[in-house]
């Protein structure tokens, strides 16, 4: 009884104490499992997130240690775990701006990520949807100009960025302009339902697996439906930072996208709720 009783003391000795090597420090050191809770809480604060990556080589721990690790921490309110670590609870990640000043927007690596595996979507003769958001001027840059497709925008500034694309015909649907640039009123919403889509690129304010995806306006959420509901393959893009968010008004329900592009800050949980729903999920890459 008592060889039992210690034999229990190592094993959870073994998986309290870890010996790693620091390499600032030059030694070995030993460290109980909440020492290094406590470390990764220090740098997910001081810096927003963290990585598995860098959880994996600081401490010399396996990915499967790494993610207990964070799974623990998110228990306690202290982070939200995300597709390659993990995020300060409550965070939002950094976004651009909210007024359309496209030329003097600054690109944040996330959005450009996500619009880049978003433009390899497109095929020849391809007729497109292009989203009048942020990521509809950041995908203009990205398109192929190597072969023939038809873009349809609702964004008097893109289609401006893309007048001189001599491999794509550009429509821009009719309405009453907002301060923004975009068109979303009635008149927009008519245009478009009578068009059909092989392919429709749409953001939103926020995506749930309960409430699926949300806006700020009726107007929009309407004119959204109406692409959605007359294309063949959606596919919605959003940051990490608006997914497990819900906004104002609902669009429609997640599983009638066939695919969502994020990028790497987007909360695991929500992501695995849409993928059982059915939904192909692209987590972009981060840049190194």
């Amino acid at each position: 009884m008592l060889k039992c009783y210690r034999m229990c003391c190592i094993m959870m000795m073994s998986n309290s104490i870890h010996m790693y090597i620091d390499a600032q420090k030059g030694m070995v050191v030993e460290m109980f499992m909440e020492e290094r809770h406590n470390e990764i809480t220090q740098i997910i604060k001081m810096n927003g997130k963290i990585t598995i990556s860098e959880i994996t080589e600081k401490y010399d721990i396996s990915d499967e240690s790494a993610r207990r690790d964070l799974r623990l921490l998110e228990q306690k309110g202290i982070c939200k775990r995300t597709h390659g670590g993990a995020i300060l609870a409550g965070q939002v990640s950094v976004r651009p701006p909210k007024d359309r000043d496209f030329e003097s927007m600054p690109v944040f690596d996330n959005y450009r990520e996500i619009a880049r595996v978003a433009a390899g979507m497109i095929k020849e003769n391809d007729t497109v949807y292009l989203t009048g958001g942020s990521f509809g001027y950041i995908m203009v840059s990205l398109l192929p100009r190597d072969i023939h497709y038809t873009l349809v925008v609702n964004s008097v500034d893109i289609a401006k960025a893309l007048r001189d694309f001599d491999n794509a015909e550009v429509y821009i649907v009719g309405g009453k302009m907002r301060q923004s640039g975009s068109l979303v009123d009635s008149f927009a919403t008519n245009f478009v339902s009578n068009l059909h889509f092989d392919l429709c690129f749409i953001t939103g304010g926020g995506l749930t697996a309960e409430f699926g995806l949300s806006n700020g306006t009726d107007e929009t959420a309407n004119f959204q439906r109406t692409v959605i509901k007359n294309s063949r393959k959606k596919c919605l893009l959003l940051p990490g930072a608006k997914i497990g968010v819900d906004s104002f008004v609902k669009v429609c329900d997640v599983e009638l996208f066939d695919t969502i592009i994020t990028d790497w800050d987007c909360v695991e949980d929500q992501i695995a709720a849409m993928e059982e729903k059915g939904v192909e999920v692209i987590v972009a890459e981060e840049c190194k």
